[in-house]
């Protein structure tokens, strides 16, 4: 596998740059390996350098032309202007062309969107607390008020995280969602829970058409040799990108 994958959905739009990175191509060691991204993992500062100076390379692209955030699991969207590492944001949204947008994952839901009439775009990071506080709703929200976005124009891909069948939770997690989005797990007092479907949701409800949304078929967990987990790796694992931008 290459070092990244472009959702389908967006292949009818060559001026859109919207990329998920696997873990395949980069110089980190165990358990690292190999191309780590994540800024705020232990792996070596050299390392995380090269491994997104490789990245963005094979994308065309610089560094000095990406936004990332500290993400804290919340529901504060930035309005992304300039490059840069910022703080405490989940989502960002952005109309200039040449910035692009990154969240960071490892088993959290990474979700791009691309409004082709307005030339707006957005990515958001959502693990359950973003889920439960409605991030991708608010985003699209967001998007309206800033660019005029119309949900229904809209282009959406929902990324490879963590998968149902791996997601259990406590009652204390799952009461949090509907039931459709949960079900018993094997041990007792536990759930399994849909983070694909839940934010999934949150589009449909917007009023994304589902003909515009596509739902990564790739597991986290069950497609562990080409992207990270920090459940199944017990937190010491890496941390890929999923990257949205107007070339």
């Amino acid at each position: 596998m290459p070092f990244t994958r472009k959702p389908l959905i967006f292949h009818p739009f060559p001026q859109l740059l919207a990329v998920e990175s696997t873990r395949h191509g980069g110089v980190s060691p165990p358990p690292y390996h190999s191309l780590n991204v994540g800024v705020f993992t232990e792996d070596s500062p050299e390392n995380i350098r090269e491994n997104r100076t490789l990245l963005f390379q094979s994308l065309g692209i610089y560094e000095d032309q990406v936004v990332h955030s500290h993400q804290i699991h919340g529901d504060q969207i930035l309005l992304a202007q300039h490059p840069g590492l910022q703080e405490g944001y989940d989502a960002l949204i952005t109309n200039r062309p040449g910035l692009f947008l990154s969240v960071t994952v490892a088993d959290c839901t990474p979700i791009l969107v691309y409004d082709p009439v307005q030339n707006a775009v957005a990515a958001i990071h959502a693990g359950w607390r973003g889920a439960v506080a409605r991030i991708v709703l608010k985003t699209l929200k967001a998007m309206e008020m800033q660019f005029q976005t119309r949900p229904e124009d809209c282009i959406a891909y929902v990324g490879t995280c963590i998968d149902e069948c791996s997601y259990e939770v406590g009652k204390e997690v799952a009461v949090h969602f509907e039931e459709k989005f949960t079900r018993l797990g094997p041990e007792p007092g536990k759930f399994l829970l849909d983070l694909k479907s839940a934010n999934a949701a949150q589009l449909l409800d917007a009023g994304v058409p589902a003909s515009q949304i596509e739902v990564s078929v790739y597991s986290t967990v069950l497609h562990n040799a080409d992207y990270f987990s920090y459940r199944k790796e017990s937190g010491k694992t890496g941390r890929m990108l999923a990257i949205i931008g107007l070339c």
